[in-house]
């Protein structure tokens, strides 16, 4: 078998694991492939072993790599979109996983609509307090969706975060936990919120245990990074 083919298999196998250890079925974990700075022919060797779902952080990176791998894979965008990028986006990916302004917000309707379109979204939530990273705050969360619910070309889905880098992955289970926390109590105040993308290659088992539906794995999948690509 390949590396990557290794790889992907591995890394199913322990989202699995995970799940089973919290009585949960694994086919309600999606695994996304964090593909940023990866080769579009490493990709498609994940995509013959089986992976389904993609991650980019960059539209121009996704526009070079769209004509090669195409509708082989759902696209999701899991870095920060530009407002200035988002008639690109609309075009390219299915899912936004990183919506956290009204501006963008705006922007991506207009533009969805025009496409005759509706782009999954969910809301990135900063629970860390780093002033350097992208994200609301979590008593901001229900005020966002009251704001965009009325959006034709957006639909909210769920919650994202990003917690700072662990140097063990027990160190992200409570900004993971707590996202979930977050997630239950908009629900009960009657929002619809299924998905919760969080966990990479750090510590995703540590998110499947405690409730993610998506995971964004890269260097688990594909190895170091190859900063020169792109």
């Amino acid at each position: 078998m390949q590396e990557v083919a290794v790889n992907l298999k591995r890394v199913t196998e322990r989202i699995a694991e995970a799940a089973l250890r919290k009585g949960r079925d694994p086919s309600q974990v999606r695994l996304i492939g964090a593909t940023k700075g990866v080769s579009p022919e490493r990709i498609l060797e994940a995509v013959e072993a089986g992976l389904r779902d993609i991650g980019e952080n960059y539209v121009q990176e996704a526009q070079r790599k769209w004509p090669i791998i195409g509708t082989k894979v759902h696209w999701h965008m899991i870095g920060r979109l530009q407002t200035n990028k988002a008639r690109h986006a609309v075009k390219l990916f299915e899912c936004l996983h990183s919506l956290d302004n009204l501006e963008l917000a705006w922007e991506l309707d207009k533009r969805a609509k025009a496409e005759g379109r509706r782009i999954k979204v969910l809301i990135q939530v900063n629970l860390s307090g780093e002033v350097t990273k992208a994200g609301i705050k979590a008593e901001e969360v229900m005020w966002f969706l009251e704001g965009i619910s009325g959006f034709e070309g957006l639909e909210p889905i769920g919650l994202m975060t990003l917690p700072p880098p662990p140097k063990d992955p027990e160190d992200s289970r409570p900004f993971f936990r707590a996202l979930r926390q977050l997630r239950d109590k908009l629900e009960e105040k009657g929002f619809r919120l299924p998905e919760l993308s969080m966990g990479t290659s750090d510590d995703f088992e540590v998110a499947v245990e405690e409730g993610a539906t998506m995971v964004r794995v890269g260097r688990a999948i594909f190895g170091e990074r190859k900063l020169n690509y792109g």
